[in-house]
């Protein structure tokens, strides 16, 4: 939509039309007058239709200026006296500003053959005020008015691609929003369900275990509880740690996680150890975890090896856990362990895989292994 100074167009008309009013002659009820009053009355309507909404139809905006146009050559044909000809110069203008350019240039074009003709054939050639070549110049104002609207339109494209990046860098931040919204949810996951569940579970046992009578038992149930409690907090800080995006030692944070779960000298590390992103070491100690507590789940009392690879342009972690030699917990979980693996490595362009081992040594137990570029 094109906009310009509304209040200056309404001075302008107005002005102009009280120009005309006060300049041209005759005016009367009858003959001469009384045409000079109508043609008055249909150049001041012309004039005033420029204020008109601009998703005018272009063929009804094509309609009123090449009348408007021809009602400017007639006043200037009936009057004697007067500034009437400024109607012709300003529709034209308003017929570059608003309509499409072969249009535009056929109406100044009219404009320009019937001024002049009227100059010439009736107020005669070689007027000494005024020539036929004056008549010509009405054409000229379309000029003004396509390069008016040439540079209004520019002004548009430039608000709409100021409007179009303002709503690209909403969707941007809502998209980061939402990305890091996901992110805490897997590290609260992470922290929170695993631990809970684990809790949970000895608290069960300890519960099952008193009306036996077998007070270690039951203490055991207990201890293990109170040290799940304890890797919590570890864990907790850890992810407080990881969300304030602080660089953690993937090595000596990866082996402490694997020591709290007891398992001691389980990893492997191949390869030129080398410091990786914060992001990427928060992620692997992530997936870590979540492997290492699906194996305590899952497979208890089952062998578990974890290894850690650097190559030249990725870190592949591999956990792997051999049968259960205990009865798997039932009834634990979230179920979202998987796909919060999944998506973590998907964020770092890196592709993940896990599922049963079917022969070897560890045959019956199961692989996560999560291959990160970098």
């Amino acid at each position: 939509m094109l906009r310009y100074d509304a209040g200056l167009q309404w001075a302008v008309t107005l002005l102009i039309v009280a120009i005309a009013v006060a300049t041209v002659r005759p005016v009367g009820v009858s003959g001469q007058g009384l045409a000079v009053v109508a043609l008055l009355v249909v150049n001041s309507a012309a004039l005033l239709a420029r204020h008109l909404p601009p998703d005018l139809p272009p063929r009804a905006a094509l309609l009123w200026l090449t009348a408007g146009v021809v009602a400017s050559a007639a006043l200037l044909e009936v009057s004697d006296a007067g500034s009437g000809y400024l109607f012709a110069y300003f529709l034209v203008g308003h017929a570059g500003y608003r309509l499409p350019l072969k249009q535009a240039l056929a109406v100044a074009a009219l404009s320009s053959l019937l001024c002049g003709a009227v100059f010439y054939f009736y107020v005669g050639p070689d007027h000494q005020v005024m020539t036929w070549t004056f008549g010509l110049s009405t054409g000229i104002p379309v000029v003004a008015g396509i390069l008016g609207r040439s540079k209004q339109q520019a002004v548009e494209a430039k608000l709409q691609a100021a409007e179009s990046a303002e709503r690209a860098a909403r969707a941007e931040a809502r998209t980061a929003v939402l990305t890091e919204r996901g992110r805490i949810a897997r590290d609260v996951h992470d922290v929170l369900a695993h631990s809970l569940a684990g809790i949970n579970m000895h608290l069960e046992l300890a519960d099952a275990l008193i009306d036996t009578g077998d007070l270690e038992k039951v203490r055991a149930a207990h201890n293990t509880a109170q040290s799940l409690v304890k890797e919590s907090l570890k864990q907790a800080q850890w992810t407080v740690h990881a969300l304030r995006e602080d660089s953690l030692p993937l090595l000596e944070s990866l082996t402490a996680m694997i020591e709290s779960s007891g398992h001691r000298e389980a990893l492997t590390v191949t390869g030129t150890v080398r410091e990786l992103p914060a992001q990427v070491t928060q992620n692997v100690l992530r997936i870590a975890q979540e492997a290492l507590t699906n194996a305590a789940r899952h497979a208890p009392g089952a062998e578990i090896a974890v290894e850690l690879t650097f190559d030249t342009a990725s870190t592949t972690l591999t956990v792997r856990n051999g049968p259960p030699t205990g009865e798997p917990s039932a009834g634990v979980g979230s179920g979202m362990g998987l796909i919060g693996m999944r998506e973590r490595v998907a964020l770092l362009g890196g592709t993940l895989t896990a599922g049963p081992l079917t022969e070897g040594e560890d045959r019956g137990g199961w692989q996560v292994e999560a291959v990160i570029r970098g």
